[in-house]
């Protein structure tokens, strides 16, 4: 579907929503849109696809996320929680490198400086969830192992207070984590 017909142009081409659902994405709006899904939460809409149509569970939340940014329900990076974004790089260090370049305070000045986080809870070489200080906001931080020298951190940033914060947030960390690349590469 072309964003010439919506204005909108989901992020998976109607090929692919087709071959997993049986639909494409003008049929499955049409569809919707018959069944009232403008007045609908997202909940609402979810349960639909589930209980009516035998949507799987990741389709269900992909159809009704591009329905809502199509017509106008919901915006590029808005959840109910808020608005977030997510970033990741994969690096040529051990995963235990890479999640005390966070961990530790110091470390974590080295290449993010002036960020006021503080450490919610942390699972060794597998995740930490920190308090965004200057808004409340949240972040969280995931490790994977890619090898024995090389690994991939995952940071989904949410409850950001609007779009034009969430696009704002999505630069800092793409920034944010070259700088942690070029930290780990130096020491």
């Amino acid at each position: 579907m072309s964003s010439k017909e919506t204005g909108y142009t989901p992020s998976v081409s109607d090929e692919s929503v087709r071959a997993r659902t049986g639909r494409n994405w003008q049929e499955w709006f049409e569809l919707l849109d018959a069944r009232g899904a403008r007045e609908m939460n997202h909940k609402q809409i979810v349960a639909l696809l589930a209980g009516e149509y035998g949507v799987d569970p990741w389709w269900q939340q992909m159809i009704t996320v591009t329905y809502e940014q199509a017509r106008g329900l919901r915006d590029k990076h808005e959840t109910p929680q808020g608005f977030q974004v997510s970033r990741s790089k994969t690096l040529p260090v051990p995963v235990e490198r890479l999640f005390s370049a966070w961990e530790d305070e110091d470390q974590r000045s080295q290449w993010l400086p002036g960020a006021a986080l503080s450490v919610r809870r942390a699972t060794p070489a597998k995740s930490m969830r920190l308090d965004w200080e200057a808004d409340g906001s949240l972040v969280s931080v995931y490790f994977y192992e890619k090898g024995e020298q090389r690994s991939q951190v995952a940071v989904n940033h949410e409850k950001l207070g609007s779009r034009e914060q969430a696009e704002a947030m999505k630069g800092y960390w793409s920034l944010a984590l070259n700088r942690l690349a070029a930290y780990l590469q130096e020491g």
